[in-house]
């Protein structure tokens, strides 16, 4: 009988060294590939290029390999316990970097049942890592980006997203991250905000910004990064319009529209329950909703409700009844603002709304309660986090201090500790180096 052995990988880019791993796998059994799924992978290292069945498709296929499973974890222990193989194999590459502790759990586990740990040779000059980054700079498609924030859902207990409002804020967001014990923390996609794009060219934040200006700053971001985009849509205008919204969006690789259930000209919700706005009637709303996802042409792209009664001073019921409405019309997901600080009619909200609908995704902007941890969000049944303007308000008192300090002193060396190097800024540019 032929021994068993097994082999976990990512799979969504095979190069020399990962043919060779399997080839010497097979040389000692029946080799069975433990493929991560997006959701193993995501919380450590970028959401792959591929999806799930096409990484599999393409695995099943490699000469060696005798069947491929799905591993459903980072650590390789609990499919190795499961199916107990004679042999676990690995490149020895492991023994220094990030899975050194994941090196000790599988010789333990392996243990269990005298079964062995073969260390196969790192092949030399190959670095998926880098392979990966490569890949990155060389850009995306409208297909793959579009696809990619439903994937991202599926796969990760809270989407994080932040605003850009150009290409060189969409690249800070691209390449930022952070090394935490439970992994590393990056932003999953970009929010593209009316308030931010207008702003910051110098704009009232009014509806007749049309789509095709919205479309100067989004093609900006969208030539120079690789992560899905959620547009704020406003009211979405009038049905007829909305639809040739949604076509635009969805053809230029854009992942999501947010509309919201007002009305009229017009009136950011930041500046209170003062400034009051008409909202749309349920039927209204519901309407344009259900336009706007028979005009769409793949199932990739997403049509998210943005429910405004709590900011309007409604209760979280009727907030409720919209949001329902809302759903059953076509919408992919819901967003509720409110702003109140204590966050506890927006826990309401999600609570309620988690007990009728078990997967439609819920957005949150927790920029007034903003207390929460996006652990804490999560457990309310939120599924993605926009941080809707943070880029934008720390970008205008760092280039004000700038300039004021430039007219005290009337040179700019007082300015030095305040401003990067031109260098460093010019590295995120692809193409630059």
């Amino acid at each position: 009988m032929a021994k068993t052995v097994y082999l976990g990988i990512t799979g969504d880019i095979i190069h020399p060294g990962i043919i060779n791993i399997i080839k010497e796998g097979a040389k000692l059994g029946d080799l069975t590939v433990g493929l991560l799924t997006d959701s193993a992978i995501v919380s450590h290292k970028r959401l792959p290029y591929l999806t799930y069945e096409q990484r599999k498709d393409v695995v099943e296929n490699i000469k060696g390999v005798a069947k491929v499973i799905p591993q459903e974890e980072w650590s390789y222990v609990p499919n190795l316990k499961k199916i107990k193989p004679d042999f676990m194999i690995h490149g020895d590459d492991w023994k220094t970097n990030y899975l050194s502790k994941i090196r000790d759990e599988v010789f333990e586990a392996m243990k269990e049942w005298g079964g062995q740990v073969v260390e196969i040779p790192y092949t030399q000059g190959i670095n998926s890592s880098a392979l990966a980054d490569n890949a990155s700079s060389i850009g995306t498609t409208p297909d793959v980006r579009r696809a990619a924030l439903r994937r991202l859902i599926a796969a990760k207990p809270i989407v994080r997203i932040m605003e850009a409002h150009s290409g060189l804020s969409g690249l800070i967001i691209e390449n930022a991250e952070v090394t935490k014990d439970d992994g590393i923390h990056r932003f999953d996609g970009m929010w593209s905000s009316s308030l931010t794009d207008s702003t910051s060219k110098g704009k009232p934040d009014i509806e007749a910004v049309d789509l095709t200006t919205r479309m100067q700053s989004l093609t900006d971001i969208l030539e120079c990064t690789t992560k899905p985009i959620i547009y704020d849509g406003d009211t979405g205008d009038i049905a007829e319009h909305f639809v040739f919204t949604v076509r635009t969006l969805e053809r230029n690789g854009i992942s999501a529209v947010i509309i919201e259930d007002k009305k009229g000209l017009k009136k950011n919700s930041l500046f209170g329950t003062e400034v009051k706005q008409e909202l749309a009637s349920e039927e209204e709303f519901c309407h344009k909703i259900s336009e706007g996802k028979k005009a769409q042409v793949t199932k990739d792209f997403m049509i998210i409700a943005r429910i405004e009664e709590i900011i309007a001073g409604y209760t979280v019921d009727e907030a409720l009844k919209k949001a329902f409405a809302a759903v059953k019309a076509g919408a992919d997901g819901v967003m509720i603002h409110s702003k109140d600080k204590s966050g506890m009619d927006i826990k309401e909200f999600c609570q309620k709304f988690r007990a009728e609908y078990k997967q439609v995704p819920i957005v949150l902007v927790p920029t007034t309660y903003n207390q929460f941890t996006e652990k804490e969000l999560a457990d309310w049944g939120a599924n993605v986090i926009i941080y809707a303007n943070h880029m934008l308000r720390a970008s205008y008192p760092a280039m004000k201090k700038c300039a004021e300090t430039i007219l005290q002193a009337e040179r700019s060396l007082e300015v030095n500790d305040l401003c990067m190097p031109i260098k460093q800024i010019l590295e995120l540019i692809p193409g630059t180096k």
